[in-house]
């Protein structure tokens, strides 16, 4: 085992705790939420009804998950869709996706989370509406990961461009809303 691989687990607080994991998410959600900044606190847990999915939990077995989100850029008159920039304090399976949703705001193309609000992506432009259903995914990207080295303590950060299908996502939402 290398130096870097064994110096590298242990340093790093799990989930991002404690502020030395740093996580931003460019992601695509339905709607804009009602404020263009917020913080959504919700325990996470495995959901009691489909064990795939996670869920919104009050349970004994569920656990703090924090994000942060920002409002970059609203798409259509009125709003459809918005850019929002996530930010992680915590790190829990499906934490952005489940949060969104909690807050009314599913991210376009989550066939797993997003499913209540398929019928509102009628609301979105053929153009925006062909985006979504080219993405085969949902509409989130890790764009930014920092942390503190192991051995130096210098911080280090890594960023991601948003990749070509969601950026063409962007672009149909952009042309629809003109």
């Amino acid at each position: 085992e290398s130096g870097a691989r064994r110096g590298l687990p242990r340093p790093l607080p799990p989930h991002g705790a404690g502020g030395r994991l740093a996580r931003a998410y460019p992601s695509t959600a339905l709607g804009p939420p009602e404020r263009s900044t917020g913080i959504v606190s919700a325990n996470i847990a495995r959901s009691n009804t489909t064990r795939q999915k996670m869920a919104i939990s009050k349970s004994a077995m569920s656990r703090e998950a924090v994000t942060h989100y920002e409002v970059v850029e609203s798409f259509g008159t009125p709003p459809q869709a918005s850019l929002i920039r996530c930010v992680l304090e915590t790190g829990r399976t499906h934490q952005i996706r489940v949060h969104m949703t909690h807050i009314g705001h599913p991210l376009l193309g989550d066939r797993v989370y997003g499913q209540s609000f398929k019928a509102s992506l009628n609301n979105l432009s053929e153009a925006a509406q062909n985006g979504v259903k080219s993405l085969n995914r949902q509409a989130l990207h890790a764009a930014v990961l920092g942390f503190q080295h192991p051995r130096t303590g210098k911080a280090m950060s890594f960023q991601s461009p948003i990749p070509r299908d969601m950026a063409e996502l962007l672009k149909a939402l952009k042309r629809s809303s003109k």
